[in-house]
């Protein structure tokens, strides 16, 4: 077993951690005030700062690192691993700089694994160029959204269009003004099999009938660095039959691809959000003072530090499989270890992110630290790309089955 990276890889990390000591560390704290300074607060990808660090990164070949094949950088997942995790340890910085945020990256793959050729020429390029963003319009305010069945938002075909009926909301990015195109889940046919009742469509914001109601708040957090997240309605939104991706009833099975690869990015990211949180500790600790010994030598803080440390390294161990699994036998292979990572990763990651609160006393709660906001996104994690409870059951359901047809084991007499 060689748990050794390979030459591009560690060349590529090697680079990636020169440009995150160079320039995405030391401007962390101008994209706020950037932010701020801007007509709309909304458009991170407006920014000097964002500019500028995206020059750099593609100067340095770490662009679209993400995206295997020809169009991307040629990576295999356990190659772009640690990669991810680096650039989780400024994640509002460092992934929209080398044009591997969240949603864009799930919506290129999308674009690259089932869009048509036109529909790459017009809107994967431009993405892929970092020149527009995107959304990925799936989850519904009156529907349990963690069945993806259940969604309700209508696509029906009229003639040589289809029009759209529904509302949408945790739509990330879509506050964005730079975010361009939605893809957007709904139902074409629900009489259909539950799992055939969907299609995914493109939907252009400036379409007639398409209207940003809101900006939705995660634990009172924005999150307009990085487009927020919006509740859309489509009110007989009428759009080209040629914007349809791949068939009518190829929704579900298009969004279960999607969802994979963007499962692992975000635990490979979550991974590095973990890391930063534990050297933040480890500073404040060993820097204040409480009943006469540092916070270092207190027994309790040494076992957060001893703890973190651990459940990090086992978290890496597992997602560093997954990815491995992925590139040999495939998603579908790899789906027990997807959901694992899943499972375990939000879960752990909040852990030490509490933990690092803790060490931090009040200020572990403000705005001076990159903590509170962490946790809040991490703490989101449980939820998108499905809630750890549909994991689970799923997770548990495999296993039942697994070890029912394995005749091991058996009733102990």
């Amino acid at each position: 077993m060689e748990f050794a990276y390979d030459r591009r890889t560690t060349d590529l990390i090697e680079r990636l951690l020169d440009f995150m000591d160079a320039w995405v560390y030391p401007n962390e704290g101008r994209l706020p005030a950037e932010l701020d300074a801007l007509p709309d607060r909304w458009a991170w990808s407006r920014t000097p700062v964002i500019a500028e660090l995206r020059a750099q990164a593609q100067a340095r070949g770490l662009w679209n690192l993400f995206l295997p094949g020809e169009r991307g950088a040629g990576l295999t997942n356990l190659q772009y691993a640690p990669l991810a995790e680096i650039s989780g340890r400024s994640i509002h910085l460092a992934p929209p700089a080398m044009n591997c945020s969240a949603p864009d990256t799930g919506n290129m793959e999308v674009l690259a694994e089932f869009g048509t050729p036109e529909q790459q020429q017009r809107w994967l390029e431009p993405l892929l160029r970092g020149e527009i963003r995107s959304s990925f319009a799936m989850t519904e305010p009156d529907v349990a959204s963690s069945d993806a069945t259940n969604i309700g938002t209508g696509i029906v075909r009229d003639g040589d269009h289809y029009v759209i009926n529904g509302t949408k909301w945790w739509i990330t990015g879509a506050m964005n003004p730079d975010a361009r195109i939605f893809i957007v889940m709904g139902k074409t046919d629900p009489t259909a099999d539950r799992h055939r009742q969907q299609s995914q469509i493109l939907v252009e914001r400036d379409a007639p009938g398409v209207v940003i109601k809101r900006g939705m708040e995660v634990f009172g957090f924005d999150d307009h660095d990085h487009g927020g997240h919006a509740q859309i309605e489509f009110h007989d939104v009428r759009v080209p039959a040629s914007n349809l991706i791949g068939n009518e009833g190829d929704g579900f099975a298009i969004a279960q691809a999607r969802l994979g690869p963007g499962r692992i990015h975000h635990c490979m990211r979550s991974i590095g959000v973990a890391e930063r949180a534990i050297e933040l500790m480890c500073a404040r600790v060993s820097s204040r003072v409480a009943f006469g010994r540092p916070l270092a030598e207190q027994g309790v803080i040494r076992e957060w530090i001893a703890e973190s440390r651990v459940r990090v390294e086992q978290l890496r161990l597992l997602v560093l499989k997954t990815a491995w699994l992925m590139d040999t036998v495939g998603n579908k292979g790899a789906h027990t270890e997807i959901q694992a990572i899943k499972i375990a990763t939000p879960a752990t990651v909040e852990w030490i992110l509490d933990k690092a609160i803790q060490a931090h006393g009040a200020g572990g709660l403000s705005q001076d630290f990159p903590l509170a906001a962490a946790f809040a996104g991490i703490r989101s994690l449980r939820f998108a790309d499905g809630p750890d409870e549909v994991h689970k059951a799923a997770l548990a359901k495999a296993e039942l089955r697994r070890q029912a047809a394995s005749g091991r084991g058996g009733e102990q007499s």
